[in-house]
């Protein structure tokens, strides 16, 4: 029947809402054609932007936004310059953290603009560092890699109920700083007479949150502990060429870009490990078993251990690698 779909009770009616109506309406998760959507939420929080406090005018389009649907709201965003720009006036410490909020995912996540062309990582251009074209193809690349990690961020911050606040606001903030990443080199590939979507690329990181999303213990040991983390290995590398290419200001994003990421993949290690401890598990056991349950890729060396080390692996599991 089209109309008012509870989530909770699965009771709907054209015209009259059911007893959780109220209290889901406060949580500004409401599904199908309610008012008060992770949508509408979102439209209110840009419609007050050129406010001094953003929140106030959040505060007059619905009734209590929280974190965890603030990033709901802003996952859902497909346009660049409006996700970025509403990610990044989150309010991480102000916010509610909306722990225990029944939220209904939303679809076609996560948004994201018509290009580039996804393709699978070996139609993905590969071109030399010598060239412009080839040195923009990379920015590019990294590029699209940071703007699956802001997705990535968001989509963990909002998906999984019932864990401490800590959680949420520190997932908000990797958000924050991967949005931070994600403009620098935008607008460092502009200099190389390109734009975001000029370039094909893959969606591997996708793809592995897609597969994790019912399992929040997989999402923490595949994405930020395998995927990201391959980029503290591949990180220097990538600067060394940058820099003896003569791309002298990409090189110093990289630099920025990894000091950053070692923070966020000890994000991953620590509530991976929490939520090993909470269910009576060995983490390094555990995390080969859903490396193989997931297909998750093989890594191969080198290995940046002194990152991986910052990072908070321990010494014993860099070597099972």
């Amino acid at each position: 029947m089209k109309g008012h779909k509870c989530p909770k009770c699965e009771w709907a009616d054209g015209n009259v809402k059911c007893r959780h109506w109220q209290s889901l309406r406060r949580q500004a998760s409401i599904i199908d054609d309610w008012p008060y959507s992770a949508a509408n939420l979102f439209s209110g929080y840009l419609n007050g932007r050129t406010s001094n406090n953003w929140h106030m005018n959040i505060a007059v389009a619905v009734d209590t936004p929280t974190l965890r649907s603030l990033c709901l709201a802003a996952l859902a965003e497909a346009e660049i310059d409006h996700k970025t720009a509403f990610v990044r006036a989150i309010d991480i410490a102000a916010l509610p953290t909306g722990s225990e909020s029944l939220l209904i995912e939303l679809a076609n996540l996560p948004g994201r603009p018509a290009l580039p062309a996804l393709v699978s990582p070996k139609e993905a251009p590969r071109r030399s560092l010598g060239s412009v074209e080839g040195r923009a193809a990379l920015i590019h690349a990294l590029s699209h890699i940071e703007f699956n990690a802001i997705n990535l961020a968001l989509d963990v911050t909002w998906r999984f109920s019932g864990l401490p606040d800590a959680f949420y606001r520190e997932w908000a903030n990797v958000a924050q700083e991967e949005a931070h990443h994600f403009m620098l080199l935008r607008e460092h590939l502009s200099k190389h007479d390109h734009q975001y979507g000029d370039f094909p690329a893959h969606d591997g990181l996708w793809e592995m949150a897609e597969r994790t999303k019912g399992d929040l213990l997989a999402r923490l040991a595949l994405v930020p502990r395998t995927l990201e983390a391959r980029g503290l290995d591949a990180s220097p590398a990538i600067r060394s060429k940058l820099a003896a290419a003569g791309d002298h200001k990409g090189a110093a994003i990289l630099d920025t870009i990894l000091r950053d990421e070692i923070g966020h993949v000890a994000v991953g290690n620590r509530w991976y490990r929490y939520v090993c401890r909470e269910r009576s598990l060995d983490p390094i056991a555990t995390y080969a078993r859903l490396a193989e349950q997931y297909r998750a890729p093989k890594l191969r060396g080198p290995f940046n251990r002194e990152a991986r080390l910052a990072a908070g692996f321990e010494a014993a599991e860099i070597d099972a690698l």
